[in-house]
């Protein structure tokens, strides 16, 4: 692309951008802190101010204080599907579209839609619905965030199935923490006002303990003080310019180090608004005929996985490793280099002592940083 063609892409993007809606995302530690209660107040505060601004989806979970304040909103209804003999609801992101409302309050932002819908999640809904001019408000927990989950299966011991990519929050124009303590959100479990009466000894046995919570909770506010960094770096004119971060993860046919690295770089990449890539070298071992089918597929669903957090995937063949990780390094400009720890044996750490030598030497002298991922 020739700079002139860059400055008409740019501008492009620019008028792109401002017809773009407007997107607000609260965000929590757990469920029960307070999200669809504070979005319903807002609404509240709009509609006072002359706001036209409809409630497209709000999930109360039959807590009174959150109910008591759809009072007087304007709630549309929701569309119904039928699925495995079942009248279901789901948001109705077409009726939407056709009223064009101001802002549209959203919850559940991470939730997965009814076979049959438009879109596969509802996070798609809303990339939809800004990209055609609506504002939007919605919630998420912190747990349902991709590049986390690994993190948070080591905290709380559960896998997050439903998961929405680290780009939908990048896009967001507002993130907000809705923060409790602990003290306050066990509370509120224990006075019922988050799970009916018997869900909650199981919740203060699992997911509710304290220890999990001020986890939870610093995440959330890492989160939030991420986005806002970010938003500095963008919108804030620096005096001197900073050093734009490159990151470039390295990554193998073996799944589980490779989903680390992948999520582990993205966390780096969002932190400093970062561009990054990843790298996969397809060694002669590893060629389309000699490649077992379960790594071929791991490889696919990693590249899928980086894509959805945003990252550009290369995929080149060569028989040296360390040479085409330099050349991609070169070539793309990469800053930091991330890959996940060797599993070696001590004959193989012997063996290829000297390429990872000459790997950290050609590194060092083009001022790349490297990274070992646990």
């Amino acid at each position: 692309m020739t700079e002139k063609d860059q400055t008409v892409q740019h501008f492009l993007n620019l008028i792109k951008n401002s017809r773009k809606g407007k997107f607000k995302v609260y965000i929590g530690m757990s469920a029960g802190v307070g999200k669809t209660y504070r979005m319903l107040q807002e609404a509240h505060a709009l509609l006072r101010n002359g706001i036209d601004v409809k409630i497209g989806y709000i999930e109360t979970h039959n807590r009174k204080e959150t109910h008591d304040l759809l009072e007087g909103l304007p709630v549309l209804p929701r569309r119904k599907l039928f699925y495995k003999g079942k009248e279901l609801e789901e948001f109705d992101l077409q009726a939407v579209i056709n009223l064009r409302p101001e802002v549209v309050i959203v919850d559940e932002l991470a939730h997965t839609n009814i076979e049959g819908s438009k879109n596969e999640k509802r996070w798609q809904d809303v990339l939809e619905l800004l990209e055609a001019g609506i504002n939007v408000i919605s919630a998420v927990n912190i747990q349902h965030i991709e590049s986390l989950n690994e993190e948070i299966k080591s905290i709380t011991g559960i896998e997050v199935r439903e998961r929405i990519p680290d780009s939908v929050i990048a896009q967001a124009d507002e993130v907000v923490n809705i923060d409790l303590t602990a003290d306050e959100l066990i509370s509120r479990l224990r006075e019922g006002k988050i799970y009916q009466q018997e869900k909650i000894n199981a919740a203060l046995n699992n997911f509710f303990k304290s220890e999990h919570i001020l986890q939870l909770r610093e995440l959330a506010l890492k989160e939030v003080a991420s986005h806002v960094e970010r938003k500095v770096d963008l919108e804030v004119p620096q005096t001197v310019a900073a050093k734009r971060e490159r990151f470039l993860a390295c990554i193998s046919s073996n799944e589980k180090t490779a989903r680390t690295v992948i999520r582990k770089t993205a966390r780096l990449a969002n932190y400093y608004n970062s561009k990054w890539f990843v790298l996969y070298v397809q060694t002669p071992a590893e060629n389309a005929d000699k490649i077992a089918l379960d790594k071929q597929r791991h490889l696919i669903n990693n590249f899928k996985l980086a894509t959805e957090l945003g990252a550009e995937i290369i995929k080149v063949e060569n028989s040296r490793i360390a040479l085409a990780i330099v050349q991609q390094t070169e070539e793309r400009k990469i800053t930091t280099i991330c890959i996940g720890k060797p599993h070696f044996s001590l004959i193989r750490l012997i063996l290829f002592t000297n390429v990872f030598n000459q790997l950290l030497k050609k590194l060092s002298s083009n001022d790349v940083d490297l990274i070992i991922l646990s």
